[in-house]
């Protein structure tokens, strides 16, 4: 009788903790963005298996479809709205995971080449997959914020503490010839604060 009695009290114990378990995790939801910079998925799922409420999953994905082409987003402000989404769908514990093809919270960006001041490596039109990170290394290609033309895709020549000399793999120098002046053109060669870096170009 008493093996029988500290069974059912061990029982009750489980089923009592299964339930403040419960509780504790009821409004906790594991998110997580998959991404190669082109093509996003978005996954949420919670503890228990519920199914999270309807159109959230479908308001994360219009959010990265328009965040994934702004230059100045991160995964840590990524992080952060989708957090606030969640949070206004009931959602007090929110978890949320970038998985890209550079590994996790390691966030892709697309771009497209204008010009041909990287020819031949990089073609006017070309299609790129860039790698936001501050992390690089004189030879790379990198995409940088300019205050006159704004992103530019260049090689980094030099980089110094506080700045990045970038250069284009284009060395052609244009002559146009005006009837009182030659004017000469030559593709961009210019220094940036090294804030200015988005990131590296790691599919082209």
């Amino acid at each position: 009788m008493k093996k029988v009695l500290i069974a059912i009290a061990v029982l009750a114990i489980i089923a009592v903790s299964g339930a403040f378990y419960y509780l504790d995790h009821v409004d906790s939801v594991d998110i997580t963005i998959k991404t190669d910079g082109v093509n996003i998925t978005v996954e949420a799922d919670t503890i228990f298996f519920q199914r999270v409420p309807a159109g959230m999953e479908q308001e994360i994905g219009d959010y990265m479809a328009d965040v994934i082409n702004d230059p100045d987003s991160t995964v840590e402000s990524i992080k952060k709205d989708v957090t606030d989404i969640a949070e206004r769908y009931g959602y007090r514990e929110v978890n949320v995971r970038i998985e890209s093809q550079f590994g996790v919270d390691q966030l892709p960006m697309p771009a497209v080449v204008s010009g041909d001041s990287m020819y031949p490596t990089l073609k006017d039109g070309q299609d790129l997959i860039v790698l936001k990170t501050d992390r690089y290394r004189v030879g790379d290609i990198v995409i940088a914020k300019h205050p006159e033309y704004g992103l530019i895709v260049k090689r980094v020549g030099k980089i110094e503490p506080e700045r990045v000399y970038l250069m284009s793999d284009n060395k052609k120098v244009e002559r146009i010839y005006t009837p009182t002046s030659v004017i000469v053109r030559t593709p961009l060669n210019t220094w940036v604060p090294r804030s200015a870096i988005v990131g590296v170009v790691k599919e082209y």
